[in-house]
């Protein structure tokens, strides 16, 4: 398999190290806006026949195809920023390669009432083109992350397996992660982060359909195996708007424990102004006050060797089997030492590049097959969480 990697960020770097060890991928072209970056991370590989680098402005669509047309990639992998999912998205189909990403399109909110109603919700534009690609016989495989992605897996995985009616299908992420040094650093984009984090929270229910509601809204304390008691909150994220496409759920949430200190910073951006993504004139200069915070703090790809502690992700199901009140949490606990210690990267990178091997991996060998728009819901789960500890992210599962 060769695959054009879009972006070689934290992610990026993980997704490669981790394929590194899988002899049936041929090629990984690392291709980045900052080839300085890409030249890092393929120098730690020392083979640069299996990973060339290549500079790479995601925001222009001719150099995403001509560089896929150039190596011959049969999948573009998408791994940077959903603001530049379009282009990569329409570049795949462009050039009849397939395409999977760990975020979807991004959403925007509605007009008049953003926290009741959606407006254009995470990942329409791309479904809206679904009949296209199944046209063309092409696969656009879409959140394969971990949140999205695994957490996907999951619910299908319940659905198939632990539960005979599902009343509520909640994805909940917490952490005990501290990074030394640093009053405050994200262990994750913070492009992204004030993404998900600001926009209204989307939630999904039977008979209604997707509503919206208050960002950090309907705080509860979630007990995460190996990590102890969390507070987490509604964070939009597109879990919400994939499960309901193929599991059969009354509810379907997603919440996220931050922390005051980071809800704090998020609003405070938020209230001045600095979570805009679209350019303004800054002294005869167009930048975005976005781009200015995540240049203003230490990027997550560097932190790994600060990190300490462990990252929980999971899907929470309640629901009945067999006539009785079920609840279970299905998840991967990641410690960051032996992320470190295994692919050099931390655990929050490490944890969300996982995924997206795998599913290279069942779609070149066949054991994952379809066209069109898809998630991980729409894929038998067993091939995949078969694989999770072969790839050092073993899952569990707890009855609650």
């Amino acid at each position: 398999m060769k695959v054009l990697l879009v972006g070689v960020g934290g992610v990026g770097e993980a997704i490669a190290a981790i394929a590194k060890e899988r002899s049936w991928v041929d090629q990984i072209v690392l291709a980045d806006y900052n080839v300085k970056r890409a030249e890092e991370v393929a120098a730690k590989f020392g083979d640069p026949k299996r990973f060339p680098v290549e500079f790479l402005d995601a925001s222009k669509q001719e150099m995403i195809e001509g560089l896929a047309r150039k190596y011959g990639v049969d999948l573009i992998m998408n791994s940077v920023d959903p603001v530049y999912n379009k282009q990569i998205f329409d570049a795949a189909y462009a050039v009849g390669a397939h395409y999977m990403d760990m975020a979807m399109t991004l959403s925007e909110p509605h007009p008049d009432r953003p926290h009741e109603l959606p407006g254009v919700k995470l990942g329409d534009y791309q479904f809206a083109k679904a009949k296209d690609w199944e046209k063309k016989g092409l696969l656009a495989l879409v959140g394969l992350g971990v949140e999205p992605g695994m957490a996907d897996v999951f619910a299908r995985y319940a659905q198939d397996h632990l539960f005979d009616e599902i009343d509520e299908v909640g994805i909940r992420d917490g952490a005990n992660i501290e990074i030394e040094g640093y009053e405050f650093a994200p262990n994750f984009s913070i492009w992204t982060t004030i993404e998900e984090c600001l926009n209204p929270p989307v939630i999904w229910e039977e008979g209604k359909g997707w509503f919206t509601t208050a960002p950090f809204s309907e705080p509860e304390v979630f007990d995460f195996p190996e990590i102890g008691p969390v507070e987490v909150v509604n964070v939009e994220h597109e879990e919400v708007l994939l499960v309901p496409r193929w599991v059969k759920a009354k509810r379907v949430t997603f919440k996220y424990g931050l922390g005051d200190q980071f809800i704090g910073v998020l609003k405070t951006l938020h209230m001045l102004g600095l979570d805009n993504k679209e350019k303004i004139n800054v002294k005869g200069m167009q930048v975005a006050p976005r781009d200015v915070v995540a240049a203003c703090l230490p990027d997550p790809a560097h932190l790994g060797d600060k990190m300490k502690g462990k990252t929980c992700a999971g899907t929470w199901v309640k629901g009945k089997k067999d006539g009785k009140e079920r609840q279970v949490y299905l998840y991967q606990v990641a410690d960051n030492q032996e992320c470190m210690d295994r692919w050099g990267c931390q655990a929050v990178v490490a944890q969300t590049a996982f995924s997206a091997v795998i599913g290279w991996d069942l779609i070149k060998h066949g054991q994952w097959k379809g066209a069109g728009v898809l998630g991980p819901e729409a894929f038998p789960p067993d091939p995949f969480m078969e694989k999770m500890t072969e790839y050092g992210f073993p899952y569990g599962i707890k009855e609650m």
